[in-house]
């Protein structure tokens, strides 16, 4: 019996020094992010456990996981909702039902989910894409993108802009009762990664008649140029996203060689041409101090690798890498980033590159926000910060759009 109890506490030490990350002062609903915390790591240690014994890889358990979370299209009295396609890219629509005298806002929305995970369908976002449409009384088309890896870069862009593209054709714009000067295009995490990819691309497209009014972009990660930056190391064991498993997962978008991962965690991933790009993404001049702090700003190792991957050097996989030219027509933009995110300063960087050019800005920052928190806001694992984020998202977009 002695022996069974020593067991069993070995075993919940080694549990709680393994999934355990402490909880910043600040965060609000603390044990509840702490319980979410655990259970996001534990599905990771079980997924990378399987993948190392062969079973399935870690993408594919953890697919599963996100696939008991995904809805139907169910209407009610104030929407309609459907799933349609867009020239073959699977999309969720969202109609107000009330008469309108004139043409609707819309709202074009991309999920995240590191490029490997999630849909439209999933709880949190149907929530949020359903809520926006009845809130606003607009269109909101959310974008099934495909993903990695069994689709790599450029895939998941060329869907997005496909759609976009799509949408934004004279006859379908009619079709839906939109304005055309009233669109705005949107996402979250890797989902804000796309948004800004694809909103570059429009706005720079002469053949495209007509552009979006606004982008809206949501703890974005927009570059892995420098895997060294501030916030990766500051959050390298965050809550619910550590570095390692963004790292993993914006590999996949890629390769599934592991090489590439290897080489990022070191910072030396990057092909020997690329050092052109680096002032791009120099956190030491385009982060405020406050977030900058005392890190000492290294350039990343180059040639790392011993191939050269085309996308980590492509500003529709790496938007931070655009150039000042590709940013100066670029909308009005509304960036949310979280004090507790690895992703922080993608968005912090492209504020400061932004209004540089003279792109109107609005920037809000949440001190005790985490990656994600758009992602729980319905029942059994909602926090009070994703409902917070999901009214300050909507709040701006009624007044803006």
């Amino acid at each position: 019996m002695m022996l069974k109890a020593l067991c069993l506490g070995l075993l919940c030490v080694i549990f709680v020094s393994h999934f355990y990350t402490p909880i910043p002062d600040n965060i609000e609903e603390s044990w509840k992010i702490m319980a979410l915390d655990a259970v996001a790591k534990t599905c990771t240690f079980m997924a990378m456990c399987l993948e190392n014994m062969g079973i399935m890889r870690y993408e594919e358990f953890i697919s599963m996981i996100f696939r008991l979370d995904y809805t139907q299209p169910v209407s009610d009295e104030y929407i309609t909702v459907t799933d349609t396609t867009f020239v073959d890219i699977p999309v969720r629509l969202y109609l107000p039902r009330r008469k309108s005298e004139t043409r609707r806002r819309a709202v074009i929305y991309f999920h995240g989910g590191g490029f490997c995970f999630g849909s439209s369908k999933q709880r949190a976002f149907d929530f949020l894409n359903r809520w926006t449409a009845n809130t606003l009384d607009a269109v909101v088309v959310g974008v099934d993108y495909r993903l990695a890896p069994q689709h790599h870069f450029p895939a998941q862009f060329e869907d997005g802009l496909a759609a976009v593209k799509f949408f934004l054709l004279e006859k379908i714009l009619t079709k839906y009762g939109v304005d055309p000067t009233r669109i705005c295009i949107s996402g979250d995490s890797s989902g804000g990664n796309l948004a800004t990819a694809v909103t570059q691309q429009v706005q720079n497209d002469a053949e495209i008649k007509h552009k979006i009014k606004m982008q809206v972009l949501l703890y974005p990660g927009l570059q892995i140029t420098d895997s060294y930056v501030p916030s990766h190391r500051e959050n390298e064991h965050g809550i619910v996203l550590t570095r390692d498993v963004a790292i993993k997962l914006v590999s996949l978008y890629f390769t599934k060689d592991e090489a590439l991962p290897r080489a990022m965690r070191r910072n030396q991933h990057m092909p020997l041409e690329s050092r052109h790009l680096f002032k791009f993404v120099n956190w030491s001049i385009l982060l405020p101090e406050k977030y900058s702090k005392d890190y000492v700003y290294t350039e990343p190792i180059l040639g790392g690798l011993s191939y050269s991957l085309p996308g980590l050097t492509d500003s529709r996989a790496l938007p931070l890498l655009a150039n000042d030219s590709q940013l100066q027509n670029l909308p009005l933009t509304y960036i949310l980033t979280c004090q507790h995110d690895v992703l922080r300063d993608d968005g912090l960087m492209y504020v400061t590159r932004l209004r540089n050019v003279g792109v109107q800005v609005v920037h809000d920052h949440i001190e005790d926000g985490i990656h994600g928190a758009l992602s729980y806001m319905t029942s059994p694992f909602y926090l009070r910060l994703g409902l917070r984020i999901r009214d300050m998202y909507v709040s701006w977009l009624d007044k803006n759009l």
